[in-house]
């Protein structure tokens, strides 16, 4: 009898083990990648589960103004420089972060944390704060479906910009030597 309970927990682990492992491309919120390569070959490398707008009213709807929001869709969104850096004027050092945002219509502020690892939601990481940004906002040139994060690069810095539904929030990142 114990070895009938043994191996049915051991099938159920296993099969919970097997639905969780499914593939993250099959998501509605599919991965993507955005990276930037410095002159000097570090680089600087941005993971995240791009949502789609779907005709939902996005900020100030589905993202609320003046709340902290994942920035993406699923896990949350990864930060990782090979190089020190200096995001919007703040120093970041060399390493792996998360990133959240506060969206606003005027202005976003973007969040470097130190914790890794999180789902994305709720925030309750203050205290792991590396530092908030400034970012710039303004309209996009036409409506964006699928959430976007660039990084446009130019020899020592690049531009992170995040796009969606018709606003585009962006700040300027430079290797620190």
């Amino acid at each position: 009898m114990r070895k009938r309970i043994v191996f049915a927990v051991s099938l159920l682990l296993a099969f919970t083990a097997l639905a969780s492992s499914q593939d993250k491309g099959k998501r509605p919120s599919p991965p993507a990648q955005a990276q930037c390569k410095f002159s000097d070959g570090k680089t600087l490398t941005i993971n995240y589960s791009s949502p789609r707008a779907k005709g939902r009213k996005i900020f100030a709807g589905l993202v609320p103004y003046g709340q902290v929001w994942r920035t993406g869709a699923n896990e949350a969104t990864t930060f990782v420089s090979e190089a020190n850096l200096n995001v919007g004027g703040k120093d970041v050092p060399a390493g792996s972060y998360t990133i959240f945002t506060i969206p606003n219509a005027d202005k976003w502020t973007l969040i470097i944390n130190k914790k890794t690892g999180e789902w994305g939601i709720p925030y309750k990481y203050e205290g792991d704060e590396l530092a908030r940004v400034d970012m710039r906002v303004s309209p996009a040139p036409s409506a964006i479906e699928n959430f976007t994060i660039a990084l446009d690069s130019m020899g020592g810095s690049c531009t992170l910009s995040m796009s969606w539904e018709n606003t585009q929030a962006s700040v300027e990142i430079s290797e620190k030597k």
